[in-house]
């Protein structure tokens, strides 16, 4: 069975436990790919991506939520200022 790395960069478990900080420094902000048994674990990624992709699926959800409150626009009720 094939598995597909989304990384420039793989270290084993063995490696990370060596010297993690010089391995981040190594990858240069890339993100590297955490492999046990040549397989992937996890990814570690820089703080500012992680950052990032947190802000993306805010916005995401976001968008959601507005799609969903547009869908109910024909069933609302229009009423003044005064009224409330």
């Amino acid at each position: 069975m094939l598995t597909k790395i989304h990384a420039e960069y793989t270290v084993s478990i063995t490696d990370l436990k060596k010297n993690p900080q010089a391995l981040i420094n190594d990858a240069h902000g890339e993100t590297i790919a955490l492999l046990n048994r040549n397989k992937p674990t996890a990814y570690i990624i820089p703080s500012e991506t992680y950052e990032k992709l947190l802000d993306l699926a805010e916005d995401i959800e976001l968008g959601r939520i507005i799609e969903d409150r547009k869908a109910e626009k024909k069933e609302a009720v229009e009423v003044s200022l005064d009224d409330l």
